[in-house]
């Protein structure tokens, strides 16, 4: 039997147990009620505030632009640098009035709104969460505008890059060329693995053939971004490279020299070393500004040079190819000379002009030059002398020696748009318009007219091979490729093309003819005589078809004069067409001479033994 004690003990514990259960309960029920207040403090009072951190705080991947290489000149000047700038960038996915908002840039940039609408349109392709170049380039003025409105301009932001700076903006132009925006044509042709849409890429001359080489890799960072674009934090970054440097064999000084004389004439110098190809200048005029198209060149602008009647984007260096008129007549003679067309005693006469087939063709000088020999015949550009010695030699002879000095194809200079010119042949001929050669075109020809058509630089590299004795160089304008790491540098030396099969007597007296072609008083370039800086040349007249002549003169017709300096040791060569000029002695033949005088004197003296 349990005792009244044991009933008490039993009654006291379950007492003690019930205590327990209710603080557990009541501390359980505090900390839900706790937890409870948190939750609607957190949805209630602060969830507006969290809900927008959620939606609008986000990574973001951005590219960083990796500057492009240096481009020097042989002796290490920098004629194209970077320099930065500032570029307004636009993230639709972060715009809540694309319209409105693409208007206020607008307002602010001083700018068109059609043509920031165009940009839009441009990159309907590309993700909206990727920023697009809207404006680019802009002012200072415009920046402080936009800088003070950008709270109110959600996913506009102001991104820094470096953008190309050309130190004399226009010089060198169709050689260096210019950078442009990739199109959308361009990205999708996989010629640019890894570029994106807004990117520049070169368009025309160096900057579009080592593309590969300046262009840089770009780097990429992610950062987190606020509701209107604003960056937060950065996460990772990886820094670009930068291209590589270009060094070129243009001299600078040289080149303006060349431009300054080109100035309000339209024409073209190219200057090359005839012992290894390279390029010494490289002008084309008129120029263009290149500035215009880092900026973003306007449709007005660019009508407007579509416009020019000078045609200022045609590289008339070795992307436009003219008849060579009298500058041909050394070629035809090494040919016929080297086939036994003619020996050095061979005379011809001129009385004035020359009978075949019921026609009379005509000689430059009326009166014309009596009995003469081919060393004179080139020292005062007889035409009769050269219809003899083109109808001896043949059309299909004549083009075959002279394509040996690279006339009618590419140089391989390797810069986008040249130009193989024409040599014809009477295969050609039948070919392009089914009927047969005939011999009053092979008189034609033979003085450098008819269907004869050559680049500036192809007669620089052609008499470059006649002033070396036969060695026909390709002509380069890269001397070296210099990387990021230490140490990587390729390097560009001479290429030789082939040694032209020509006896070297034969070469010895066209040289010779040449040389007085300038320093005899009947030479045709007489007046350019120094005995301080004795030239060899030839001028050349090459009549425009179609565009006649003017009270008589030869003020309609295209004026050469190829040369190089000294005679007897080349160390330049130049060719330089002046279109319209006239007579390529009077026209061109100064031009030349300036040219080689800003080069040797750069060089330095020899070392005295």
């Amino acid at each position: 039997m349990v005792g009244p004690k044991v009933f008490n003990l039993e009654n006291a514990e379950s007492l003690s147990f019930k205590k327990q259960y209710i603080v557990f309960f009541a501390l359980m029920l505090l900390v839900m009620m706790v937890y409870l207040v948190r939750l609607w403090y957190l949805q209630v009072i602060n969830g507006p505030y969290y809900r927008y951190q959620s939606e609008n705080n986000r990574i973001r991947s951005e590219d960083i632009v990796a500057p492009r290489g240096i481009i020097f000149d042989r002796n290490g000047v920098a004629i194209v640098e970077n320099r930065p700038a500032y570029d307004l960038m636009i993230v639709r996915e972060d715009v809540k009035d694309l319209r409105g908002t693409i208007e206020e840039v607008a307002r602010l940039c001083r700018c068109d709104p059609a043509d920031l609408f165009a940009v839009i349109d441009a990159n309907k392709s590309t993700p909206k969460f990727d920023p697009i170049r809207l404006v680019p380039d802009i002012d200072r003025d415009c920046l402080a505008r936009v800088e003070a409105e950008l709270v109110r301009l959600p996913g506009v932001e102001v991104e820094i890059e470096p953008k190309r700076q050309y130190n004399w903006d226009g010089t060198a132009a169709h050689l260096i060329g210019y950078l442009s925006q990739i199109t959308e044509n361009e990205l999708k042709s996989g010629k640019y693995p890894g570029y994106y849409s807004g990117e520049d890429i070169g368009k025309m001359g160096i900057e579009a053939a080592f593309e590969k080489y300046l262009h840089g890799v770009r780097g990429r960072r992610h950062v987190e971004v606020d509701a209107v674009g604003r960056r937060v934090k950065l996460l990772e970054e990886q820094p670009p490279v930068g291209g590589h440097d270009l060094w070129l064999t243009i001299d600078i000084d040289v080149q303006r020299t060349a431009e300054t004389l080109l100035q309000g004439k339209v024409g073209a110098i190219v200057a090359v070393d005839p012992n290894n190809g390279e390029v010494l200048a490289f002008a084309s005029s008129p120029s263009f500004n290149q500035e215009k198209f880092i900026k973003g060149i306007s449709r007005h602008d660019w009508l407007q040079m579509a416009k020019d009647p000078t045609h200022p984007m045609l590289n008339r260096v070795c992307g436009a190819a003219y008849p060579p008129g009298s500058t041909y007549k050394p070629l035809v003679a090494l040919a016929a000379l080297q086939c036994g067309a003619i020996t050095p005693s061979t005379t011809f006469s001129c009385p004035g002009f020359m009978m075949f087939a019921g026609r009379a063709y005509h000689c430059w000088r009326k009166g014309g030059h009596g009995t003469i020999s081919v060393e004179r015949a080139l020292m005062q550009s007889c035409d009769v002398f050269f219809y003899h010695t083109g109808l001896a030699l043949g059309v299909d002879r004549m083009a075959t020696y002279v394509k040996m000095f690279g006339l009618g194809q590419k140089t391989g200079i390797g810069l986008p748009g040249e130009n193989p010119g024409l040599i014809p042949s009477s295969a050609w001929k039948r070919r392009v318009t089914g009927h047969p050669w005939q011999k009053g075109e092979t008189i034609s020809i033979s003085i450098g007219q008819g269907y004869d058509l050559v680049t500036p630089l192809q007669m620089a590299d052609a008499y470059s091979a006649i002033a070396n004795g036969g060695k026909l160089w390709t002509p380069y304008v890269v001397k070296r490729v210099e990387g990021m790491a230490s140490g990587e540098v390729k390097r560009a030396g001479p290429r030789l093309v082939r040694t032209i099969p020509i006896d070297p007597r034969w070469f010895a007296v066209v040289q010779k003819a040449l040389a007085e072609v300038v320093s005899d008083p009947r030479g045709t370039a007489h007046s350019l005589y120094d005995p301080a800086m004795p030239l060899a040349g030839k001028t050349g007249t090459a009549q425009v078809i179609g565009l006649g002549r003017s009270n008589g003169k030869n003020d309609k017709d295209d004026a050469w004069f190829v040369a190089w300096a000294p005679a007897s040791d080349p160390k330049i060569c130049v060719a330089s067409i002046i279109e319209h000029g006239g007579h390529g002695g009077s026209a061109a033949g100064p031009l030349v001479k300036q040219v080689m005088a800003a080069y040797l004197k750069s060089r330095p003296a020899p070392a005295k033994p």
